[in-house]
């Protein structure tokens, strides 16, 4: 088998980072169902100072890099204390071939001694996807392979239900700007309630990102969300697994 390719191999593009673990909460059970790791800088710089200095010619280097720095940083912060899964976000065009390039992540994840089956790969594009053959490849290899995927800002530019109508991940994540306000939005409502009906149908789960207020909260309870993720159950820890609180106070668990 081939252990990688050029762009998996590429040297002299060292990125000095480290990852923030936001929760992923399934408020059912009250506990964390997945953690998100989220690039920082190493000093805990934003991931805009990051991914800034992102080029076509280094993004190779920098998705292998987020893929080891998320696996290792949550090992160090105690996630193999928990179930919960771990989601990292990866670049599609910073993957040559699904084979080859996910063979550090394995290697990292056998190293540390976190179950690859506890893994689940977020995509999302900031510009359209010109090649969806090439996604959906990378989409059915992870599966093959026994990991989870997940289209990131669904609703957002062009992560919508052209992709969805192309290939089926195992979760989606709602775009922040859908959910935003939407307990005082009729529209926002219809719409999230309709793309619930559809991921059903087609046997994805939805997770709603970008939860702020008690209100948005339990609009999407009402419409039937069951995994939330957003400032109000708990901010991003750097180099940390936070803790979580639900607002109904019900519930104050660490992962």
């Amino acid at each position: 088998m081939q252990l990688g390719c050029q762009g998996c191999r590429s040297e002299g593009h060292a990125f000095d980072i480290a990852m923030a673990f936001q929760p992923i909460v399934d408020v059912e059970t009250g506990r964390t169902f997945a953690f998100e790791a989220l690039v920082r800088g190493s000093n805990g710089e934003g991931a805009g100072e990051v991914l800034a200095r992102v080029t076509p010619e280094n993004r190779y280097a920098f998705d292998q890099q987020c893929r080891v720095a998320a696996i290792e940083g949550a090992v160090a912060a105690g996630i193999l204390e928990t179930d919960a899964r771990l989601s990292i976000n990866f670049l599609p065009n910073a993957v040559y071939s699904p084979v080859a390039c996910i063979q550090l992540t394995l290697k990292t994840a056998r190293a540390t001694g976190f179950p690859s089956d506890r893994l689940i790969f977020e995509f999302t594009e900031n510009e359209q996807i010109a090649d969806t053959d090439h996604v959906e490849n990378i989409i059915n290899t992870y599966r093959q392979m026994g990991f989870a995927t997940a289209i990131d800002d669904f609703g957002a530019g062009h992560a919508g239900l052209g992709l969805l109508a192309k290939f089926q991940t195992d979760f989606i994540k709602l775009d922040m700007e859908l959910v935003r306000g939407i307990d005082a939005s009729l529209p926002r409502r219809m719409i999230v309630a309709g793309v619930i009906r559809i991921a059903e149908s087609l046997g994805i789960t939805v997770i709603a990102e970008g939860i702020e207020t008690c209100a948005e909260f339990d609009a999407l309870r009402d419409i039937g969300v069951r995994y939330i993720q957003g400032y109000l159950l708990a901010r991003p820890g750097f180099k940390s697994l936070p803790g979580i609180t639900l607002p109904n106070e019900r519930y104050t668990a660490v992962a």
